[in-house]
């Protein structure tokens, strides 16, 4: 029988010799390719940053009243409405006080007649016609007549409701015909210019704030992040809660009204951070990247972020400081291109 003989048969082994060879090397880095592009970049820093925790809390008034009634009448009148400006004096509303003018004039009536008493019997007792007992009396019946009389002016006074401060009113809570009671709330105002920050603050934080500190608190009804000042710390915590109330100075601010919600931030500890321009950072869907320049070549780098602050970018993974990143136009790059720094 005759063989029939194969000649491609040999080079099988060392076809697949070659292609295991051609496998098993690794990857080359693409190289440079076509004239370098101009790309500014900066140094990755390494900077001291605070861990913080966020509180929540309002914005409050610092100057707030609940005015009430002193006396008691039916209320005749009421001059202001919720949301009107006053100022401060300014008569809000008024209490009926036929009452208390018919006191008032029996009391002047009364220290009237005790001042000519006392008038009479003095001169008498200069005259040796009455006796120092009876000039002692009088002095007592006009002293008497005259606190009254001081009594039934004030009486009077309270019958009319007065701002103490200039601001907003609030809140009205009775209306005319009403009947007014001493200590019955009748109306609520604020100084809307003055506002603060209060919140809870857990014990275990209480500790990393102090009078007159400033702390970032961020308010998003006003699109404000505003730096407020620890005016109060309550000296005791709540007992159910376990926090204690503080309260912070915030400068004036559009937009900002009381009543809003808002966080505050407060430091908790303080680490070394990798900080880069958030211009660096390019981002394809859920992958953030960086190109870092070296030797001349543009080289993708996949990192981790965390915090945004300052139009900075906290690198959590990636970078360790002190590489050269592209700042800007960085998604315009490709991994390998060629690239001239500039600063």
């Amino acid at each position: 029988m005759k063989t029939v003989k194969f000649p491609w048969i040999g080079l099988a082994p060392l076809l697949l010799l070659a292609g295991c060879g051609k496998h098993g090397e690794e990857a080359a880095v693409p190289g440079p390719s076509g004239p370098p592009m101009a790309v500014q970049v900066a140094a990755v820093a390494v900077q001291p940053l605070w861990d913080d925790e966020e509180v929540v809390g309002n914005v409050e008034a610092a100057q707030r009243a609940v005015l009430a009634a002193k006396v008691t009448g039916v209320i005749d009148v009421i001059k202001v409405a919720p949301g009107a400006r006053v100022t401060r004096g300014q008569i809000l509303a008024g209490i009926d006080a036929r009452e208390i003018k018919a006191r008032l004039d029996s009391a002047e009536a009364a220290q009237d007649q005790a001042q000519k008493d006392y008038a009479r019997i003095e001169q008498l007792l200069k005259s040796g016609s009455s006796t120092r007992q009876e000039f002692d009396a009088a002095t007592t019946r006009l002293r008497t007549a005259d606190a009254v009389l001081v009594e039934a002016r004030t009486m009077l006074q309270y019958t009319e409701i007065s701002a103490p401060f200039d601001g907003v009113v609030t809140r009205k809570l009775v209306e005319v015909g009403d009947l007014a009671t001493p200590g019955k709330p009748l109306l609520e105002m604020e100084n809307s210019s003055l506002l603060r920050f209060e919140c809870e603050i857990p014990e275990a934080l209480v500790d990393r704030i102090s009078m007159g500190a400033g702390l970032p608190v961020t308010i998003d009804a006003a699109g404000a992040t505003l730096t407020g000042k620890v005016s109060e710390i309550a000296p005791s915590a709540s007992a159910g809660s376990r926090t204690f109330l503080v309260k912070l100075d915030l400068p004036p601010a559009e937009k900002l009204r009381a009543g809003q919600f808002g966080r505050v931030r407060v430091p908790v500890r303080e680490r070394p951070a990798v900080l880069v321009a958030e211009g660096a950072m390019v981002r394809r869907g859920q992958i953030e990247s960086v190109f870092v320049v070296e030797e001349g070549v543009a080289r993708l780098r996949l990192v981790k972020t965390g915090r945004k602050m300052n139009g900075q970018v906290e690198v959590l993974s990636g970078l360790s400081g002190g590489e050269a990143v592209v700042v800007h136009d960085a998604h315009l790059l490709k991994d390998g291109a060629a690239v001239e720094a500039k600063p």
